[in-house]
């Protein structure tokens, strides 16, 4: 077992899980987590008074306690604090600060049970599939390990093998968050404007895809074929007939790791030439096929001898579809001629904004950003800053962004952090330049894009305006003649004396059931209807209940300003 694991934190590594102990873990978990949200907002539970710096400090140590805990409880909670790393339109800035920390590295699981993994997959023993089979595994991560292996063919390869288990205790897992997504989804604060539910299903349908070992080879196999006009980008091949669900089997293509700039430099590579090499394909991924690595950490890109990126891992991949690069586009226009009210409605057909009824908030955080953004050269922003800004003005607004924006923003935080590791002086914008003035001059190839399209349309509706408005204005005019236009005005006042007209009527009414009531029952008792007679004293007494609070609100509107 690895340094800084109790036997506490990897106990859910079982064969079986006990579903009781699981509810019991996650829920305990997700009281003390509102206990202590309930005490940030409590002066008297800081010492010598309640500061913004001590607010802050709390905030920042509750995310280090939730960082930790997610790694106690196990891969599914490991790969959902991952997730919500990209989330900073959800979550406070130290929250996703600190849940970008969180090591995908676990103790690994023994030989015999991979051993037990491929004979049950693959049909045939670790003998019968490879000629030699490295025992003891390269790495091992929340949901699988990796072994070195050589084919009896000869081929050098390594195969991933998914940990024991994993789908019970996701299913376990997911059946238990569904509960708190609906706590989360009913709550009267935080279920604002906040669909929590398709949260929950959006990170159901990314774990799942994750731990489909089929599915990351298909992903594999796109990626490179994207790629296959670039000498300069390599991605290792699957051979399918090693390969099931919960083992994957690919050529062995060693690497050193971008950020290892120490042995880049001692094997006589560019690092100035790395950086501008990554970028690009990051930004050819996005432009061009719209399937693009989502998680392209450090550990999942090396560097071969002769200088080509090497990309592992594709379990986690975005896909742009053709009609949303459309619709980024259109925010893209809108971005260049600072218009925040089209950036605001092609969010809103992005489905990255919400529409409330009063937008005008929302508009001018726009045109905010934009106005601070675009006063400066391109190729001087940062894009960790914009991202920053962007989440700032985002987080509790109506914005909601889709999962594929949210894992761009921090692929491209991502690469910009290793490209100025690579080389101090690199700026992403300056690379993403030349992309972005092809965007606008051909619109990524798609006809009636470009932008002298953009401007006749634009002319085309311009004058269509001017040229309507006499008829607009007259036919305005002919409804307002007509008593077609109504306008409805509120006036508080007004509501209040008839709210107070309304409830005086409804405390008459009450008045005259609760008497009449009353001498029913008394004629009742005289009767020796005694049983009848309790019934009409308890919906007496029922109403008179109704009465007393209807009395209260009057008196509140009474005293109204």
């Amino acid at each position: 077992m690895e340094q800084g694991y109790s036997s506490k934190s990897y106990r859910w590594n079982r064969p079986k899980y006990s579903r009781n102990r699981r509810f019991l873990d996650i829920w305990s978990f997700f009281w003390l987590f509102l206990g202590s949200l309930w005490l940030n907002g409590k002066s008297w539970s800081y010492r010598g008074g309640m500061t913004e710096e001590k607010i802050q400090k709390r905030r920042r140590q509750q995310a280090i306690w939730i960082r930790d805990t997610f790694l106690d409880l196990g891969p599914t909670f490991i790969k959902l604090g991952q997730l919500f790393s990209t989330r900073a339109d959800l979550f406070p800035i130290e929250y996703v600060e600190e849940l970008s920390k969180l090591q995908d590295r676990v103790p690994a699981f023994s030989y015999e049970k991979a051993e037990s993994i491929i004979r049950e997959d693959l049909g045939k023993s670790v003998q019968d599939l490879y000629r030699s089979f490295d025992p003891v595994p390269m790495a091992a991560a929340s949901l699988g390990q990796v072994h070195r292996a050589q084919l009896h063919s000869g081929e050098e390869v390594v195969v991933k093998v998914q940990r024991p288990g994993l789908r019970q205790l996701f299913t376990i897992d997911l059946e238990i968050l569904k509960g708190i997504a609906r706590y989360f989804q009913n709550h009267p604060d935080w279920g604002k404007g906040r669909d929590w539910l398709g949260i929950y299903e959006e990170c159901c349908r990314i774990l799942w895809e994750e731990i489909d070992y089929l599915n990351e080879g298909r992903n594999a196999d796109t990626f490179r074929r994207n790629f296959r006009q670039e000498d300069w980008v390599k991605v290792p091949r699957i051979y399918w007939r090693y390969t099931s669900p919960r083992v994957l089997t690919l050529e062995y293509a060693p690497g050193i790791k971008i950020s290892q700039y120490d042995a880049l430099e001692a094997a006589g590579l560019d690092r100035k030439h790395l950086a501008q090499l990554g970028a690009k394909a990051y930004l050819m991924q996005i432009l061009y096929s719209g399937f693009f690595h989502a998680d392209p950490h450090p550990g999942n890109i090396a560097v071969s001898p002769d200088g080509s990126l090497i990309f592992y891992d594709f379990g986690m991949m975005g896909q742009i579809q053709a009609v949303t690069r459309e619709k980024l586009l259109d925010t893209f226009f809108g971005i260049s001629q600072k218009d925040g009210n089209r950036v605001m409605n092609s969010l809103i057909a992005l489905g990255a904004l919400a529409p409330t009824g009063d937008m005008g908030p929302v508009r001018r955080s726009i045109q905010y950003m934009l106005d601070h953004f675009m006063d400066q050269p391109f190729e001087s922003q940062s894009v960790s800053e914009i991202s920053d800004d962007l989440y700032e003005i985002a987080y509790d607004q109506p914005f909601r962004f889709p999962a594929t924006f949210t894992f761009v923003m921090r692929a491209f935080s991502t690469l910009e952090g290793v490209g100025k590791g690579l080389d101090p002086e690199f700026n992403f914008m300056e690379v993403a330049k030349p992309f972005a003035t092809e965007l606008m001059n051909s619109g990524n190839g798609s006809a009636g894009n470009d932008l002298l399209g953009e401007l006749g349309r634009q002319a085309t509706q311009m004058s269509n305006t001017a040229l309507g408005l006499p008829r607009r204005l007259e036919d305005a005019l002919d409804k307002l003649e007509q008593g077609d236009i109504r306008l409805r005005v509120r006036a508080t006042e007004s509501d209040r004396i008839l709210r107070r007209i309304s409830s005086m009527s409804l405390v008459n009414t009450y008045g005259i059931l609760i008497s009449g009531l009353t001498i029913a029952a008394a004629i009742l008792i005289s009767a020796d209807q005694l049983g009848l007679a309790v019934i009409l004293a308890v919906l007496a007494i029922a109403l008179a209940i109704l009465l007393f609070r209807l009395l209260r609100r009057i008196n509140r509107f009474d005293r109204m300003p």
